[in-house]
């Protein structure tokens, strides 16, 4: 079967289904539902690679993320995904799982298919690795690192608003000892969060105490130990603020372990809202961060920039997107 045979079928020439293909020129939609039509009937599956070749476009997209096991990634990679399908995309996904020589085999597949763009979710990433991608001109997206420039935009999210809601609602229940389980500190975004911690508790004119901050690494065995780690200092902290909410299921079970309860002597706050946190017992309190929404930014950067010269990119920009405080069952007030 070939796009000759297609052609016949949907009654128009070949130059119209390759444009219908491709996306290279504006096709009529009621001549263009006719050529997919036909290529559905006939079950004709395009050359990619010759595609790529004819257009100079390779039609696939990279999203980088740093660990599938965490229900934050595959949501948002399913959100990335379905608005490229939507668009007649491929997606190829490179999984880092924080490690610095995973990153570079990611980068190099996605360097070989010759990808038209590359959202990075990831809060690692060397510059030289950056360099590799827009030595290239491929256009990028980044969330919470990186800088912007021709073609290269960035995601961030508003740490400092979503760590201050939760205080806030913290403080309105009387919580004065508060904990924080942070996430590994060498990542920018984890960082952004600790800080945004610190200084809230300024704010309110709080004592941070060393023991009350412990490091873990963003998966639940790490807060786990970190909550363990707090009981073993000898502390009593009434709230526990988690970096997100892997952490925050960690530190629920640590919790229950060492025979308290939920929100009625230590409440727990996670961040990210992912879709398990609604089914916790308690049911967690946590901050939603727009997974959909930035996913959709990203890739329409991305998709954006598609039959743009390398010298004819637009300078990126920077989209912010604020967190929202969700209540849940895991917090309530201090007991006198």
């Amino acid at each position: 079967m070939n796009i000759t045979a297609v052609a016949r079928k949907a009654r128009v020439s070949t130059a119209t289904v390759s444009r219908v293909i491709n996306g290279t020129a504006v096709v009529s939609p009621k001549t263009a539902e006719r050529v997919r039509h036909a290529i559905k009937a006939l079950n004709f599956y395009p050359n990619t690679n010759a595609r790529a070749l004819g257009s100079g476009r390779s039609s696939l997209y990279g999203l980088i993320i740093s660990d599938i096991t965490n229900p934050f990634f595959p949501e948002l990679v399913k959100a990335f995904e379905d608005v490229a399908v939507q668009h007649g995309q491929e997606v190829l996904i490179g999984n880092t799982n924080y490690d610095s020589s995973r990153m570079e085999h990611c980068v190099s597949r996605m360097l070989q298919r010759k990808v038209d763009g590359v959202a990075i979710m990831t809060s690692e990433m060397d510059d030289n690795l950056i360099q590799a991608f827009s030595g290239r001109k491929i256009p990028l997206v980044f969330m919470d690192t990186g800088k912007i420039g021709p073609g290269i935009s960035n995601l961030r999210v508003d740490y400092q608003a979503g760590v201050s809601l939760a205080m806030e609602h913290l403080i309105q229940h009387n919580h004065r000892h508060i904990a924080f389980i942070s996430g590994p500190q060498r990542l920018p975004s984890a960082k952004n969060r600790f800080v945004a911690f610190t200084e809230a508790m300024q704010q309110h004119q709080l004592t941070v105490q060393p023991g009350m901050i412990q490091e873990a690494n963003h998966r639940v065995e790490g807060g786990h130990e970190a909550m363990q780690r707090i009981f073993q200092s000898g502390l009593k902290p009434t709230a526990v603020l988690a970096s997100n909410d892997l952490t925050a299921i960690g530190a629920l079970g640590a919790i229950v372990e060492h025979g308290l309860r939920v929100p009625e002597d230590i409440s727990v706050v996670g961040f990210d809202d992912i879709q398990l946190s609604s089914y916790t017992q308690p049911p967690l309190t946590t901050l939603a961060l727009p997974r959909v929404e930035m996913a959709e930014v990203a890739f329409r950067s991305l998709y954006g920039n598609r039959g743009k010269h390398a010298d004819e990119l637009p300078q990126g920009q920077v989209y912010v997107f604020q967190p929202k405080l969700v209540i849940r069952k895991s917090t309530g007030p201090v007991l006198l």
